[in-house]
This record gives C-alpha cells, structure tokens and sequence, in this order.
C-alpha cells in the first residue's frame, strides 16, 4: 500500500511539474506571445557619480542587460536614453538591444521623466501587445516630476532607482556684464555667479577669466554652504573684434560645470542717425561728431532711405513736427528688433501723429504744452543712464531748467520708466521697453526758448549713454540642450550659401536649421552641439560671431529621491500602474520573471516527483 502511495504521488508531481504552475504576484502577469519593452537609461551628467558597484552609468547598462534576460528571445526590446536619438526609436531583438546598451556614453543633455514617459508612450502607441516601460535612474530630483506624468493604464512600468554615493559640488551657475556696451579701451565687468551645493563652507575659492585663451584676471571667492555668491572681475578692453572668453573653478568630483563660456564682441564706435524737420542740430553735432566713439549721420524726413535703419544703433527724431504711418511703421519695426529711439518732440507739435505713433508701440504719449516755468527736480539714479554718472549725489545740485514743456501722459505700464521728473511731478524723459528695442520720450525740443537741458551738463552723460547702451549685444550664451532661437539679424546670404558652426579646436563643424521670420534670421541647434565651449558663426566663408554654449546647470544639484519617497511619489500622483523594484533583495532577473511570470513551481513539483521515487525505491528495498 505504501509503495502504490508513493507511486501515485511521484506521478502526480510530475504531471504536475509539466503543467509549469506558478504562484502569481500582484497584477503584472504578462502571456503575450511577444512582449513589448522599452528601457530608459538615464545618461546625464550626475550619472557620473559613484554608486555601490562603481559608476553609476555602467551599473545601469548592467541593469538593462538584466533586465533583457529575464524575457524571451522573442520580445521585442527599444532603448531610450536623454538624447532621444533616432535610432533608438524602435523595437529591436534581445541581442540588437544589449549591443546598443554597450555603446552608451554620457550626455550633456538633461531631461525629466514625464517626458520619458511620454516618448515611451509615444513608442508604444501602435501597438497592441503587452507593454512593460523600465526607468533606470538616479532619480535626481530636478528629474522627478511625477506630477507632470500623464497616466496610460494599458503600460506597466517599473523604477529601478540607483543608489549615488553622497557627492559635493561647486559650479558656476552663470556670469553676465555689468553694462550692455562693449567699447574699445573701455573696462568691462563681469559678474560671475558662483553656487556651493555641499555642506561644507568655501573660502578663497580661485575664479580665473580668461579671453581670447589668455588669462585676464583671477579672482577669489567665499562661499557659505547652500548658497550662492557673485564675484565681479574687471579687465579691459584693447582690442576690437570678437572677444571669446571663459571663467573657471577647480571642484572634484564633479566637473561638468566647472568652466562656463561666453562670446561677446567689442566695436570701434556707435553709429547714430539724427533725422531732422529743417536743420542739423548743433547739440548732436558737437556730442558725437566730436566723439570717435561715435559715427553720426543726418537725414532730412524728406529723403529718407527706410533700409538704412539697420545700420544704426541710434535714431534720433530731432523735431519733427509730424509722425507720418508709414514713417511711423518703419519706426515701430526697428524698436521691435533691438533699435533705440530718442523723440525730442518739435516746437510746433501735431501731437494728433504722435498719439498714433506712441500708441502702436504701448508707450504714454504727448497730451498738451505746458507754458509755466519749472525745474528737473529728479533723477533716477537706479536706471542704466545715470547709475555711473554721479559718484554720490550733490545735496544742492543744479538742475535744468524748463520753461514751456509737452506734458506726458502719466503711464501705469510696467516697462515705461522716467528718467528724469520736473518739480512738478510731471515727467521730463522717460524710457519705454517695445519688443527687443527702447524708446525715450523727451517733453522738451532741443530748443533754449523751451529748456536750457540742451546746453546743461546732464545733456552730455544723458545722450552718451543713451547712445552708448543702444548697442544691441548678442546673446552672451546658450544652453546645450535647450534649443533656443539663436537670432543672427537680417543679413543676407550669397545664394547656396549657409551658415556653420565651427570649432576649430576639434574640427566639429555643423550646419544648423535656418527660418526666416519677420525679416529676420534665426537658427536652431536641434541637439547636434554635444560638447561646451566656444564657437564661431560663419558665412560665406567668413566669422560673423562668436557663439557659446555651456551645458545645462538642471544637473548641478546632487539631491536625489530614494526608493520610499519615489514610493510615496507615486501614492500620491496615483499612478497606480508604477512599481519600485528593490534590487538589493535579489537578481534583477529573477525579479522580473516573477513579476511578468509569476513564481514557478515545476521545480518543486519536479524535487517532490523524485523524493517520491526514491520513497518507493526505499521500501521495495528494505521493506519486503
């Protein structure tokens, strides 16, 4: 009896063993014939840092390589890193899959999860089989916006955070010039923003400035933990042209942002534009012709060439005594696009004209004349026309005086600023901001019967440096990554021609994405500059500008979620369809395959099929 027992029960286990059972685990089980799975692989900057096995970068190519073998030859597998790159955006077979996992690098590029998410979803979207999405990161906070995620029931996804060592950082978040002007044999200041995300207080950090590969000045800094200091470094300017330059820390480990590039160039002289009414004005004639700073020009409102704006920094409308449309049109395009304009309004005013004129751009516009005798009574010593002017400010300083003036209308717009107020409250000269240009609004000619300004002290360091910060500069630097519309003005290119990107130290070369808007010349990188530093622009076969590019700073700060906050995450953006996989329990791949799987039991089946055979070996044997 006991042998038949044990007989049966040996048959039964393996019946049983064959029948491949398993145990189910929550609600990930996958029986598609073939299954779908896409893997990101978080390749930025902060993948650098030092885990529990090494690098991090080179733990998380080993995690996908798990994660493949615990599914079958014939599942379809897509790769997604930071760069979205084209030939990762498709499904290919297990082996095409790891061999391509081998050949990530580390990119300067930084991206969040929700649109990880959505580019997997993306990927996923013509297809009907069982989908499974892995995020294999550090999980760094700037990239854990869970909130931003939009919810796809039919995904299962699975996070595998990956544990970084505690690192310091110390970076240069930015830098920027103290004024806009670039002038021959003029000292610049550049600011410098220095951040310390570390515990640990820094003192006499050195900041070197280097132009034109030649070191200009170094600096030293304090920096308090958790916080930011600026440092400001002086040099001067003794050569015209374009000016490439670079500011540098030394920090260990983590180095990305250690150096931080930026282009600018440095003209022999402003060019001004006076159009007159009736005669050159004697003011502006002694101001710039006198100036080598300056190139000044004169036109009658009568042959007035449109096409020439361009090639100016300044307009000056010196007493017109009517805004024409089509004048005024022309005018309005050039502010728009980085001009300035300074209005000294005529003696004999139609200020029906200049409403219009004034109102098209959003700036307060010339209501009436005044006749009674007033004074300038304040400056406004916080805007960029008098900040450097005064020293300190005399208590009994002699101000212009104003006979009959143009009320203006007082204005609430944000960006309309006065520069200069008579005792009376009413505005002198203001500034507005219209588009990527200025205008100022003077309430007086350049007429002594209205004002003495023309030939009172203030005139000189007011018009200098209107003129001075009408020149447009460039943008100093762009973020790799970001894409952003890099504005190259309107000039025109030979046909066939393009522009290119050069750098001549690594021979890279690349021609950007050209469009044309509003007359205008704009290009785009689309993520083909992977590497920081300085470029040049070229057409035609010349240097138009220097061009700069940093990497993006989003991957500075070294604070990252652990697996019981990413938990918490996703409780409470209710992604309910989202898992943390611990992978310090067990092999990643043994993991997955009682997930997706379920736990086997054909191998206990299997031991318990044997150990009944070997019970009824034993009692034949020994029991007879």
């Amino acid at each position: 009896m006991l042998v038949l027992s044990s007989r049966i029960l040996a048959i039964i286990f393996l019946v049983l063993a064959f029948a491949q059972p398993y145990i189910p685990i929550g609600d990930h089980i996958k029986k598609a014939k073939i299954n779908l799975i896409s893997v990101y692989i978080d390749n930025s900057f902060s993948m650098q840092s030092s885990g529990i096995k090494g690098n991090l970068l080179e733990e998380a190519k080993e995690k996908a390589i798990e994660i493949a073998a615990a599914y079958k030859t014939t599942d379809q597998f897509q790769l997604l890193t930071n760069d979205f790159e084209g030939k990762h955006q498709r499904f290919v077979t297990k082996e095409e899959f790891v061999e391509a996992v081998k050949e990530i690098v580390v990119s300067p590029v930084s991206r969040k999860i929700n649109e990880v998410i959505a580019r997997q979803n993306e990927l996923f979207s013509n297809f009907k089989s069982e989908k499974t999405s892995y995020i294999v990161s550090d999980f760094q906070k700037s990239f854990s916006n869970f909130k931003e995620i939009k919810i796809d029931t039919g995904i299962t996804t699975y996070l595998l955070p990956l544990a970084s060592a505690k690192a310091t950082n110390i970076l240069i978040d930015s830098c920027w010039f103290e004024s806009p002007s670039f002038q021959l044999n003029q000292q610049l200041t550049i600011v410098v923003r220095i951040k310390n995300n570390s515990e640990i207080s820094l003192e006499k950090v050195p900041v070197k400035l280097m132009i034109n590969n030649q070191q200009r000045s170094v600096a030293s800094i304090d920096v308090a933990p958790f916080s930011q200091t600026n440092v400001s470094i002086p040099f001067m300017v003794k050569e015209k042209g374009i000016m490439q330059g670079s500011v540098e820390i030394i920090d260990f480990p983590v180095t990305f942002d250690d150096k931080f590039f930026f282009s600018f160039s440095v003209s022999e002289n402003i060019r001004v534009l006076s159009i007159n009414e009736q005669a050159e004005s004697p003011f502006i004639q002694s101001l710039f012709k006198n100036d080598s700073a300056f190139v000044l020009a004169n036109s009658s409102i009568k042959n007035l060439d449109y096409s020439s704006f361009e090639k100016f920094e300044l307009i000056v409308l010196n007493e017109l005594n009517s805004i024409s449309s089509g004048f005024s049109n022309e005018i309005t395009k050039y502010i728009s696009k980085g001009g300035s304009v300074i209005v000294f309004p005529a003696t004999q005013l139609d200020i029906g004209s200049y409403r219009d004129f004034l109102t098209a751009i959003n700036a307060p516009y010339y209501l009436s004349i005044d006749t009674s005798n007033t004074f300038v009574s304040s400056i406004n010593l916080n805007s960029l026309i008098y900040k450097n002017v005064f020293e300190r400010m005399p208590e009994n300083i002699d101000l212009p005086k104003v006979y009959t003036h143009y009320i203006i209308q007082e204005s609430s717009y944000s960006d309309a600023e006065y520069l200069l107020k008579m005792q009376n409250g009413q505005n002198f000269l203001i500034s507005k901001t219209f588009g990527k240009g200025k205008l100022y609004l003077s309430s007086v000619p350049l007429n002594v019967s209205f004002s003495n300004f023309a030939k009172h002290a203030l005139f000189v360091p007011t018009l200098y440096n209107v003129a001075l910060y009408s020149a447009s500069a460039p943008e100093l630097f762009y973020f790799i990554g970001q894409d952003d519309m890099i504005d190259v003005g309107n000039k025109g290119l030979a046909q066939d021609d393009v522009y290119k990107i050069i750098n001549k130290k690594t021979h890279f070369e690349v021609i950007p994405e050209q469009r044309s808007i509003d007359l205008k010349n704009f290009l785009f990188v689309h993520n083909q500059i992977k590497e920081a530093g300085n470029y040049d622009l070229t057409a035609s076969g010349n240097v138009i500008r220097g061009i700069s590019f940093n990497y993006n700073r989003t991957e500075s700060d070294m604070k990252f979620l652990k697996s019981d906050e990413i938990e918490k995450q996703l409780e409470t953006n209710k992604l309910k369809n989202y898992s943390v996989l611990d992978i310090k329990s067990k092999p990643l791949s043994d993991m997955i395959s009682e997930l997706t799987q379920g736990i086997h039991l054909w191998k206990l089946f299997v031991l318990l099929a044997l150990l009944f055979l070997a019970v009824e070996v034993f009692l034949l044997k020994f029991l007879k």
